[in-house]
């Protein structure tokens, strides 16, 4: 494993060591036990949109692991000036051990890794958040033991996080259900690999997704990027809020996960996101986890 650029290149056995991996950083953090696999080692951090939780998790994570971070805003960079991603790539491989990018398009993150020759990790893009979906997984199996005889369901948008759940669920061995509009659904190539599965369930209705649930996850309904789409979205997700009577008919100990920011009262109420804030924060915190275990996975000599 060389690279981090989408949940589809990993195999079961390799997003498990992932996560074993993240545990026992984790338990080593909590009990005040230094880790420096890293050390003295350097991870480029492009943000090509904005961050809170990627940005700080990525930085005291480098640290933490006994490296360090150099941060490259977009517009701050050659690379928000329109140098090809190519050279960008090329010139950073010859500074850093590594390169963690947060952007737009997936093939930006795909060329990096084909141009650079250093690890790539993918922090973000529209199409897929593996990062994310490493943390959310740690924490469910933090809650339900182990991923045997699970149902996970997403409701909301085909985007980046619907994406990578059913890629990271299915392979982990959950049964995954989804539910999103028409003209809202995930691109072809994840229902091709979903297709591979029995146990996989995509429909237009919240409650059909959420029944028996073990796990309820969801995100804003308007991404980066889609501001003027908002309006329509509103619309077109009306009835996919995330409330009581979603949750009434998943299972009785079901939890929430929401990767945050969360609009409270859009897709989630304030009832329903405060009841299950403990899940959600781990969730948060288990970013810094999941990474760190990437990055010793991908950069360690």
């Amino acid at each position: 494993m060389k690279y981090l650029l989408k949940l589809l290149d990993l195999s079961k056995e390799e997003i498990i060591d992932i996560l074993n991996l993240a545990d026992q950083l984790k338990y080593e953090t909590k009990h005040g036990i230094e880790h420096h696999h890293l050390k003295g080692k350097c991870l480029a951090m492009i943000f090509e949109k904005s961050s809170t939780r990627t940005r700080v998790s990525f930085e005291v994570g480098i640290n933490q692991l006994g490296g360090y971070a150099v941060v490259l805003a977009g517009e701050g960079s050659q690379i928000g000036r329109g140098e090809p991603v190519q050279d960008t790539a090329r010139v950073l491989s010859r500074y850093v051990d590594g390169i963690m990018i947060r952007t737009f398009e997936q093939k930006e993150v795909e060329d990096l890794a084909k141009y650079g020759s250093v690890p790539v990790i993918n922090g973000l893009t529209d199409f897929c958040h593996p990062c994310q979906i490493l943390a959310d997984l740690m924490t469910i199996r933090e809650y339900k033991g182990s991923f045997d005889g699970l149902k996970m369901c997403f409701i909301g948008d085909g985007n980046n996080m619907m994406n990578s759940l059913i890629v990271g669920g299915l392979k982990v061995g959950m049964e995954v259900a989804v539910a999103c509009p028409e003209g809202y659904r995930p691109p072809q190539e994840i229902l091709d690999f979903a297709a591979g599965y029995d146990c996989f369930t995509l429909t237009d209705d919240p409650m059909v997704a959420a029944k028996d649930a073990d796990v309820v996850i969801t995100d804003v309904w308007t991404s980066m990027g889609q501001e003027e789409e908002r309006a329509a979205r509103e619309k077109a997700f009306a009835g996919y809020c995330i409330d009581e009577k979603i949750m009434g008919v998943a299972k009785s100990d079901a939890i929430v996960q929401h990767c945050l920011p969360a609009h409270r009262g859009e897709e989630i109420t304030e009832e329903v996101f405060e009841a299950n804030a403990g899940p959600i924060f781990d969730e948060a915190e288990n970013r810094l986890h999941a990474q760190k275990a990437v990055m010793v996975t991908l950069m360690k000599d």
